[in-house]
């Protein structure tokens, strides 16, 4: 039955696969933010110990 419909079945692998990118480049800005966090925390605490 799925089969008499198959742009549809196109549209929605194509969304699919927009929001996994989407996904993909918010956890790399996301994990980009953490590591200058951590480099920013490390040069103000590491020389006080």
């Amino acid at each position: 039955m799925n089969e008499k419909y198959p742009s549809n079945n196109i549209e929605n692998d194509e969304i699919n696969i927009n929001n996994e990118e989407s996904d993909y480049k918010n956890l790399v800005t996301r994990l980009r933010e953490i590591s200058s966090t951590i480099a920013l925390l490390e040069k103000r605490y590491l020389n006080k110990f």
